[in-house]
């Protein structure tokens, strides 16, 4: 018999449930006829690149956030020697295609917290100053919520005419796009759409280094100031339906970003109560995440809380060098709510959560 969810607790991993018009768009896209299908995806692509901020010209739908990394890293112009600048709370997402330039002959570097801070900006305008082709962070780090110093970080970038990217898979839907050179959005997040749908943002300023397939054989090898959907892979129509309806909907809830947080705060207050490490800084200075250790095995913490319905995530929630950073190899506990959660969910799970520290 499947478990019946008191409280769902992993919205930093996937949104859940899904609002009304986000099943409702997706149930029109499969059940359309094929001749309006073209019509109906530029008309969600449209959606979204306005919902985002963006001009649809300079948003590509992807498979998801992870694609749009990868794309978004491997066709800037790097050279042998080029440095690439990341924070120590990357995902893997962001790490692996960084450690693949590496083999390219890029060095990649990887700045420091300071304290409770998840970047040090003084090592950072250090590093800056010994030359960078690009700075990759992330708006907000998967694992802690916390929320990176995005505004210094591009000034300090710009400031050594280097590329900035920023990963906002944790923050898009919650949060304004920031204005970075290139930005990767997640769509089963924030965003509230299924899975099987992200986007990448890349400015008109840069260059990137795309073989489109678009291009003529006239062309050479750098014909496209951005990747396209040749690159990219298919993408899932329905999921992209889902990911404007969604977008829509957050949009519309201008509170959503502070109420989570309040309803996190009773959650956060029993775990310290019980004596759990809270890694990260404030709640203010964080999205409605809170990563928990307590010295018990996390996957034991996870299945405890799993018994009496309450969905967390207990491991490393694909981010290990932010467990090197955090130091604990093992993982946390990360809880994380959403804007559909509601006041039963939470004492729920503050009254489960009690019991089982």
């Amino acid at each position: 018999m499947a478990m019946t969810i008191r409280a769902y607790l992993n919205s930093a991993g996937t949104s859940w449930p899904k609002p009304e018009p986000v099943h409702a768009a997706v149930r029109e896209v499969a059940e359309s006829d094929p001749m309006a299908w073209a019509s109906r995806f530029e008309r969600d692509h449209e959606a979204v690149a306005s919902a985002l901020g963006v001009p649809a010209a300079q948003l590509l739908p992807t498979p998801g956030c992870t694609s749009a990394l990868a794309l978004g890293l491997a066709d800037m112009p790097w050279e042998p020697g080029d440095r690439l600048l990341i924070s120590s709370f990357e995902h893997h997402g962001l790490v692996r295609p960084a450690e693949l330039l590496a083999r390219r002959g890029v060095e990649v570097v990887r700045i420091p917290p300071a304290g409770d801070r998840p970047l040090d900006l003084d090592v950072l305008e250090a590093e800056l100053r010994h030359g960078a082709r690009c700075v990759a962070v992330s708006h907000a780090a998967n694992v802690t919520g916390a929320l990176l110093p995005v505004d210094e970080v591009l000034a300090l970038a710009r400031s050594h005419d280097a590329i900035t990217l920023v990963d906002a898979a944790q923050s898009a839907g919650w949060l304004p796009l920031p204005d970075a050179d290139v930005v990767t959005v997640a769509g089963h997040k924030g965003p509230h759409a299924p899975w099987g749908i992200g986007a990448l943002v890349v400015r008109r300023n840069v260059a990137m280094v795309t073989p489109a397939a678009v291009c003529s054989l006239d062309d050479g090898p750098s014909c496209a100031p951005m990747p396209s959907y040749c690159d990219a892979g298919s993408v899932n129509r329905s999921a992209l339906a889902g990911m404007a309806a969604g977008l829509a909907w957050i949009g519309a809830r201008s509170d959503a970003l502070v109420e989570a947080r309040e309803k996190l705060a009773p959650i956060e207050a029993v775990a310290r109560a019980k004596g759990a490490t809270v890694h990260g800084p404030p709640g203010a200075e964080r999205m409605p995440t809170l990563a928990l250790s307590t010295g018990r095995p996390v996957a034991e913490l996870g299945a405890a809380l799993a018994a009496e319905g309450v969905v967390v995530s207990a491991g490393l929630q694909c981010s290990p060098i932010a467990h090197e950073t955090l130091g604990t190899p093992d993982g946390v506990v990360r809880i994380s709510v959403g804007p559909m959660i509601d006041e039963a969910a939470i004492d729920h799970a503050c009254a489960v959560l009690q019991r089982v520290l």
